[in-house]
């Protein structure tokens, strides 16, 4: 099977995923042994299949959130997506800054997934650092709709950047605060 599956042949890797995360535990040292391999793919299907395994330590995941290859990063993080864990909270809140925007984009789901224990963090990415990390983290605060995330939302309002100003008023206007706001004078 991880003949299969590391053999370069889409359908035959898809196959192999199914039925080596039907083992489960089983599976785990070959594939674990996968993500050491110099060649992305390798690392990708072994990612591919270890989201398949409910066992499997979250740890796996988030160390591949800063692998070298793109491709790998995305599978980690939608990983992640389909198996969300509090404790990969502060991970996924650097990886809204990654360059490749998909697996930034992926990184904001799993946060959205994680839902209100990923808010204090997303809150934080939110209010200082890089554009796009912002922009990430106050998408996914819009979408979970925590009233703790207000003030911040507000604060962005008052900044020059369109992108940021659309997210804050996205999410205050999903929180039923959908008026305009003037700052006393």
């Amino acid at each position: 099977m991880l003949a299969d599956l590391t053999s370069g042949d889409e359908a035959r890797a898809e196959a192999a995923a199914g039925r080596l995360a039907g083992l489960g535990a089983a599976a785990l040292p070959d594939l674990t042994a996968l993500l050491a391999s110099a060649e992305a793919d390798r690392r990708w299907w072994a990612l591919r299949t270890l989201a398949q395994i409910p066992a499997v330590d979250t740890g796996v995941f988030v160390r591949a959130l800063v692998d070298t290859s793109a491709e790998v990063r995305q599978a980690a993080a939608l990983a992640l997506v389909q198996n969300p864990r509090e404790s990969a909270a502060p991970d996924l809140v650097r990886a809204l800054q990654d360059p490749d925007a998909l697996a930034a984009t992926l990184a904001a789901k799993a946060l959205v997934k994680l839902g209100s224990a990923s808010v204090p963090a997303l809150i934080d990415a939110a209010g200082n650092g890089p554009q796009g990390r912002r922009i990430h983290a106050l998408q996914a605060l819009a979408e979970i709709r925590d009233p703790r995330a207000i003030p911040v939302m507000m604060r962005v309002m008052e900044e020059g950047s369109a992108a940021l100003q659309y997210w804050a008023e996205e999410g205050l206007q999903r929180l039923g605060l959908n008026m305009v706001y003037i700052k006393p004078g």
